[in-house]
């Protein structure tokens, strides 16, 4: 048995044209949109974003409709630059979590939410 790669998550959010805008302003490329969902990738990886209130499937619906959108998760994006990618998500209006800081293990890092919660850690390896 041997995996290959991860190729991507799925997130359900409530406000899908928001999400676009918040991650095409953060640089994600949205090769897939339509009325209740949309896909940004990064590179090879992709996020798929369905709105909650779509959703369908009897086995996800519990998923879809929780308050704690991505509790316990963070998403690593690597950035060439921190303080550089920091300033240009103030500059958008958009509000961290955190501030830079240089941690133990060796990363450089600030946290971000999303507008759903889904927390977002833009690092640089030291």
């Amino acid at each position: 048995m041997k995996m290959k790669s991860v190729s991507g998550i799925t997130c359900y959010v409530e406000n899908l044209a928001e999400t676009i805008k918040f991650y095409e302003d953060l640089g994600f490329e949205f090769k897939v949109k339509d009325a209740t969902y949309a896909t940004a990738y990064l590179n090879w990886f992709w996020i798929m974003f369905i709105e909650s209130s779509s959703e369908q499937k009897e086995g996800f619906l519990k998923d879809a409709k929780s308050e704690h959108k991505g509790e316990g998760m963070y998403l690593y994006i690597s950035v060439e630059d921190v303080d550089e990618f920091y300033k240009g998500v103030l500059d958008k209006g958009m509000k961290p979590s955190s501030e830079p800081k240089d941690w133990p293990w060796g990363n450089r890092e600030f946290a971000l939410k999303d507008p759903s919660g889904y927390k977002l850690i833009f690092f640089k390896r030291k």
